[in-house]
């Protein structure tokens, strides 16, 4: 992919800037001459700021550089920092005509300045003169901007009052109502968010390849379904949620994607087994691997979503069930004494099995240590599960040193939990931790709740979720 498809795709903006009025130039003072050069309209530097993405992808393409996420990055600073400027600068200015209002409003949302742009397009909005178009556009842009900072009361009422103006644009309302289902689940008011949160879903699988709503991809789409099924199995829709599952997964074989899929399929077998349908999920299990050829006629495709389930299987056999009992081998247990997992009954347990040579173990201390700062006071007892490893991993080749290294390892990242380094693998295998990091979660019950390997930000997301959800179980 070109740099400059990829600078469009992830612009932050998601509408057009495309805007057909012009505006009557000012006179500014040349510093250089002292002679008088008209002063660019404050539309002027708003098309400039809104075309930074693609000017810079434009000159990266002919200079054939690479994008990079940190190039990346740096242009979307660079643009936030040229709309701020000019946003500022035009502030300043005297007798700001209607349509200047609405230019500096989209000054402060490429700069993510949202006080601002509520301000300004609020005013804009306002004004008896300004234009039927733009209006609508100001309107969608505050809504989303007052729905990232939860203040739904007054984008709700926004929102209605676009649904009954035109032009009205489905991509818009799209990205409305994804919006407030995101403000709301924040907010952990399910009731509200599910309306929003359905009416994206439906509207966004509509929309999918639509040339007006170019922007709007697959990923986005899949996104809403999540909204939804979290939407429908917070306020206990236990059909509806596992519609939406359904959903996700036959766009996964109607668009090929065995990624997709596999996530639906493995969203709902933990979703039956969270609602006490173990039998019911283990069905959705084997009837799966038996009947991907239906789904995808590629032989690469069907090993790909069969392998990833299989994978699982040793996950699907523990969630719901009682956490097996840590039997080590020869285990070092510091700054602690050794400690059954019954003898943390009525706690939060957190198993997290690492290596010192694991990259993404050691990316994730931070978040793990703001995990147990929140909620390690409320029941959270995080334990950090490793073995010897030797000479295979770079290790030092005795126990010992090997032993030594971790501890080490412990004081230099200021890890406050429980280590155990075990002589062997039984517990690793136990839990099917056979690949680091895996993450498991056992209820105050001593029931296994969560099973998962890798790292990522869903995956992070999905962890705090369910430590919230279980430490608020009594």
């Amino acid at each position: 992919m070109v740099f400059s498809v990829k600078f469009v795709l992830i612009s932050i903006l998601l509408f057009s800037a495309s805007i057909a009025l012009a505006q009557s130039g000012r006179v500014a003072p040349n510093d250089q001459t002292g002679a008088a050069t008209p002063e660019r309209s404050v539309k002027e530097l708003y098309e400039e700021a809104n075309g930074y993405f693609r000017k810079k992808g434009a000159e990266y393409d002919a200079k054939k550089i690479t994008a990079t996420a940190e190039r990346i990055d740096q242009v979307r600073k660079e643009q936030r920092e040229l709309a701020a400027r000019y946003a500022a600068e035009s502030g300043t200015r005297k007798d700001l005509l209607t349509d200047d209002r609405y230019y500096i409003g989209m000054l402060h949302w490429i700069a993510l300045n949202l006080d601002g742009t509520i301000d300004e397009l609020s005013k804009f909005i306002a004004a008896p003169d300004a234009d039927i178009e733009r209006a609508q556009k100001a309107r969608y842009t505050v809504v989303v901007a007052l729905a990232k900072q939860y203040k739904t009361d007054a984008a709700e009422k926004l929102f209605a009052e676009y649904l009954a103006k035109q032009p009205m644009k489905p991509s818009e309302q799209w990205r409305m109502d994804v919006e407030l289902a995101k403000a709301y689940e924040t907010l952990k008011d399910f009731p509200h968010m599910l309306p929003h949160a359905a009416t994206a879903f439906t509207s966004g699988k509509k929309l999918l390849g639509d040339p007006q709503a170019a922007d709007l991809t697959l990923d986005h789409v899949v996104d809403t379904g999540i909204l939804a099924f979290e939407a429908y199995s917070e306020t206990g829709d236990r059909e509806k949620a596992e519609a939406a599952l359904d959903e996700l997964r036959y766009l996964g074989s109607s668009k090929s994607s065995p990624s997709l899929y596999y996530y639906a399929v493995d969203q709902k077998i933990r979703y039956l087994i969270e609602t006490g349908r173990k039998d019911k999920a283990i069905q959705l299990y084997n009837s799966t691997i038996a009947s991907i050829a239906n789904s995808f006629p590629d032989k690469n495709k069907q090993n790909d979503v069969i392998e990833r389930l299989k994978a699982r299987q040793k996950a699907y056999d523990l969630l719901g069930a009682k956490a097996p009992a840590l039997l080590f081998t020869d285990e070092v247990w510091f700054p602690g004494s050794p400690r059954m997992l019954d003898d943390m009954n009525g706690k939060v347990v957190m198993l997290d099995f690492w290596a010192t040579w694991c990259g993404p173990c050691v990316e994730a201390i931070p978040e793990m240590k703001e995990l147990n700062d929140e909620f390690g006071h409320q029941g959270l007892e995080i334990l950090g599960l490793t073995r010897y490893y030797g000479e295979n991993y770079g290790l030092p080749a005795d126990h010992a040193a090997e032993l030594a290294q971790v501890k080490s390892f412990r004081q230099q990242h200021s890890i406050s939990w429980d280590i155990v380094v075990a002589n062997g693998q039984e517990v690793q295998l136990l839990y099917g931790a056979t690949l680091l990091p895996t993450t498991v979660l056992i209820d105050r019950k001593g029931i296994v709740r969560y099973v998962a390997t890798g790292t990522n930000t869903q995956r992070s997301a999905e962890v705090r979720q369910m430590i919230e959800r279980l430490i608020a179980e009594k």
